[in-house]
């Protein structure tokens, strides 16, 4: 017994002490809290402010990746003048807002036709609390029978109002997941005419997608907005003039591919963050009765698509920084206020680990990085083709906009350094030649290595992330399953591994609304 206690007492001294190195290392970091949880709830009460905040395309491995990006100095800055065995990255993660939530659960993501299910039946599933075909938003598997959401049942049942946020469309498959019923995703203009229809008070995001049909017969959905009471908003200054009780649409001023936010690493200081639009809505929504906010980071999806780590890391980090301003209205408001973090799928087969590193992590190389791959296929590489642009200075803007390196450039050239090795100059090179001749065929070979993107860029992606540890398996999305973060009152019923359907069956239940 005496023996027993003596490893027992040495034990708990191992964790005291492993948990101080770790409290100091994460110290060291510079990685702090602009808003965290100042009382951990114990999960009584009933909510009447809830927010849902969805990672699109964001797994376990996005968020840690994140983790690791922002936590990458833990243990001090590299000497480059030490040997390259010394220059590795500190395993110490950062901290993202969420992390500090008492409940985490998995939810599994297949739908009613797919292991690897697209944003639309994945997000009717988290909102409605049913399975349905990939691409159908809302309906059932015959897509003739229309779900409620739980968005609507708030609405209707609880008067409460309700907001919808996404850093893509508007009318994009995940945000109209929380106020449509169609049978495909792509029906852009009846997705709009619904937004409208649904009389939520509050939606930012961007701009919609086929506000007119495409006959171009039909009345602007943002016509249609503003004579169903709408203030449509396409300037900041329009929608910080926004106070409470509006009933607002607002349009980020300055977008950017398929007319959604820029990418997070690619914005502009002056633009509005993901965060801001956050804090508008709340300032917007609140109410003695309650609110239901929806916030999608939907860039994370299109740059794990893309196969691009740094902008997927960027926009992982700016939804962190959203659930900053719910978890500060949760501060106010703790017994009363749910919070939940989730996604509805993965996309990209993302991994942490690569052989060619040893399996060491360098993600300082990522911070050579200075623009999102599409910025530098709308910016760069437009002007690659219609120039016909040599491949040595093509080259000169690859180490500009990423950092790599021609070989025989001084620096390391493993171990996270970013001068290129032979193999992966010559596979820059064969790129250049099939993007410079605006060649879209594809053979198999080529498929498997560009996807649909632009062979230049995407490859210059792969080989930083290599460097620095990271790999992908697809571009497109996979079956992995997806973290539930829960914070506030009802948060104890997250916990578990459960299908995303039980999600909105979780909610409905705490805030005692009736599935229809």
């Amino acid at each position: 017994m005496e023996e027993q206690m003596k490893k027992e007492t040495a034990l708990n001294v191992f964790k005291i002490a492993s948990a101080a190195l770790l409290a100091a290392t994460m110290g060291l970091s510079g990685v702090g809290h602009a808003q965290s949880v100042e009382k951990i709830s114990n999960g009584k009460g009933t909510p009447k402010y809830v927010f849902v905040f969805v990672g699109d395309g964001m797994s376990y491995p996005q968020i840690q990746s994140a983790a690791y990006y922002i936590g990458k100095d833990a243990l001090g800055t590299v000497d480059e003048t030490k040997k390259s065995s010394d220059a590795k990255d500190s395993p110490v993660g950062g901290k993202l807002s969420f992390f500090d939530f008492p409940v985490v659960g998995t939810a599994q993501t297949y739908d009613a036709t797919s292991f690897a299910p697209d944003s639309a039946s994945t997000a009717t599933s988290i909102f409605t609390g049913y399975k349905t075909h990939s691409g159908s938003i809302g309906v059932d598997i015959s897509k003739k029978i229309r779900y409620s959401t739980i968005a609507e049942q708030l609405r209707d049942q609880k008067n409460w109002r309700i907001g919808v946020i996404s850093s893509v469309n508007i009318n994009h498959a995940t945000p109209a997941a929380t106020y449509a019923h169609v049978a495909s995703r792509k029906s852009n203009y009846e997705i709009g005419k619904q937004l409208v229809e649904s009389n939520f008070d509050y939606f930012a995001g961007g701009a919609l997608m086929e506000p007119q049909d495409k006959k171009k017969d039909k009345e602007s959905i943002y016509d249609l907005a503003k004579k169903a009471g709408y203030t449509v908003c396409f300037k900041q200054s329009e929608a910080d003039a926004l106070k409470n009780g509006d009933k607002a649409l607002v349009i980020a001023e300055d977008l950017a591919d398929s007319d959604a936010f820029p990418y997070e690493n690619d914005r502009e200081a002056k633009n509005w963050a993901l965060r801001d639009y956050v804090r508008k809505g709340i300032e917007v929504l609140d109410n003695k009765k309650g609110f239901f906010m929806m916030v999608e980071g939907g860039k994370i999806d299109w740059a794990c698509h893309a196969n691009d780590a740094r902008s997927s890391i960027a926009d992982t980090l700016a939804l962190s920084d959203a659930v900053k301003e719910a978890i500060s209205f949760y501060n106010k408001h703790p017994s009363e206020t749910l919070i939940l973090v989730t996604a509805d799928h993965e996309t990209g087969g993302l991994t942490i680990g690569y052989a060619g590193t040893d399996y060491n992590l360098f993600f300082r190389t990522l911070d050579k990085q200075t623009v999102s791959y599409q910025k530098f296929d709308d910016e760069y590489v437009v002007n690659y083709k219609k120039n016909k642009t040599s491949f040595d200075e093509v080259m000169k803007d690859v180490e500009k906009c990423f950092g790599l390196k021609v070989s025989g450039s001084s620096g390391k050239d493993k171990d996270g350094g970013l001068v290129l090795t032979d193999y992966e100059y010559g596979r820059i090179r064969e790129a250049y030649n099939k993007t410079i001749k605006n060649d879209k065929t594809r053979n198999q070979q080529e498929y498997d290595i560009y996807g649909t993107y632009e062979p230049l860029t995407i490859t210059i992606t792969h080989i930083l992330n290599a460097k620095c540890g990271i790999g992908w398996t697809s571009n497109s999305h996979t079956g992995l399953p997806v973290p539930v973060y829960a914070l506030g009152a009802g948060q104890n019923n997250f916990t578990g591994y459960y299908d995303n359907t039980e999600i909105y069956k979780k909610m409905a239940k705490i805030v005692n609304v009736n599935q229809k």
